[in-house]
């Protein structure tokens, strides 16, 4: 793979605050086990809604939860859509367990995360790389002949565990994210997969897990198309915002009321400190220029954040 054409750059200040609030998540561990089960319900639960509507689950998140909690079948619904509920869930509680610092990512846990994703809907090919070509629909590229796909695989492996490139935690993840959907190792659900082995190895790393949402799917198509011209900026900037909102979300719960209480950018334009409204707030959002989160289709951010933008202006 022609690693050296990633030249495109995650700006210097986004870097620099992803690392702080690393630094700050960190002087808090070992976390309460009690807030650590908070989290790892909530967001394996918002995990799983958002990367299967991705890829066209129509289980709403109340619809996912009941399935989750209670075991039940939404009427209505395909069989297939539960499993990949249940499936999903599966996948989230085995890479939870097997993360460590001294994790090294291999073929055969990549294999098994897929064979969890695929179980009970197409055991057939579930955990086994593609024998055949593939077409994706809507897609402009033609994911590599299945002869290459065990070499590339491994080799893309080694590459995100060795980082030759000294990329930054946002810049390898999302290389190997994309080269991961471009090799397209497997017949069906290399998207849920590829998104399971992006949060495992963050995890692995001490970072908390990127959830891509659903409102942000064509962003998140449009991003991957660019990136197989290597234009990473795009897809860059999609990971930098889901891991910063994951970095405040853990923050927010071991750091109660210290700062990190989020409102909608509506209400922040409202304050008679703040020279902005709210829509250019939402570009400074969508930019990744100041420190916000999206909830559906609305941004959320501090006061302060935005006082902290303005005063570097």
């Amino acid at each position: 793979m022609e690693w050296n054409r990633v030249s495109e750059a995650l700006e210097v200040s986004k870097t620099n605050r992803i690392q702080a609030k690393k630094v700050r998540l960190d002087a808090f561990r070992p976390f309460p086990n009690s807030i650590l089960q908070r989290l790892h319900e909530d967001i394996a639960l918002e995990w799983t809604y958002n990367s299967n509507a991705i890829e066209g689950n129509t289980l709403s998140l109340n619809e996912t939860k009941v399935v989750l909690q209670h075991g039940l079948t939404v009427g209505g619904k395909t069989l297939r859509e539960h499993f990949e509920t249940l499936n999903h869930k599966k996948a989230i509680d085995w890479l939870t367990e097997r993360v460590s610092q001294d994790f090294s990512l291999s073929v055969k846990d990549i294999l098994h995360l897929h064979y969890l994703v695929m179980s009970g809907i197409a055991d057939e090919y579930a955990g086994i790389i593609r024998t055949g070509r593939v077409r994706i629909t809507g897609a402009k590229f033609i994911p590599p002949n299945p002869l290459k796909v065990p070499d590339l695989l491994e080799e893309l492996i080694e590459w995100v565990n060795d980082n030759p490139l000294n990329l930054n935690i946002v810049e390898r993840i999302s290389v190997f994210h994309h080269q991961f959907v471009w090799i397209h190792p497997f017949f069906d659900g290399n998207g849920r997969t590829a998104r399971l082995v992006m949060n495992l190895l963050l995890m692995k790393w001490g970072y908390p897990p990127v959830i891509v949402l659903k409102v942000d799917r064509m962003k998140y198509y449009r991003a991957l198309e660019d990136a197989n011209s290597f234009q990473y900026s795009k897809l860059f900037l999609l990971i930098f915002q889901g891991l910063e909102q994951s970095l405040d979300r853990y923050l927010n719960a071991i750091e109660p009321g210290d700062g990190y209480d989020m409102v909608p950018l509506s209400e922040i334009a409202k304050e008679p400190e703040i020279p902005y409204g709210q829509e250019y707030l939402s570009l400074l959002a969508r930019r990744g220029e100041i420190e916000a989160f999206k909830t559906g289709r609305v941004w959320y951010a501090t006061k302060g954040s935005i006082l902290n933008y303005i005063s570097r202006k």
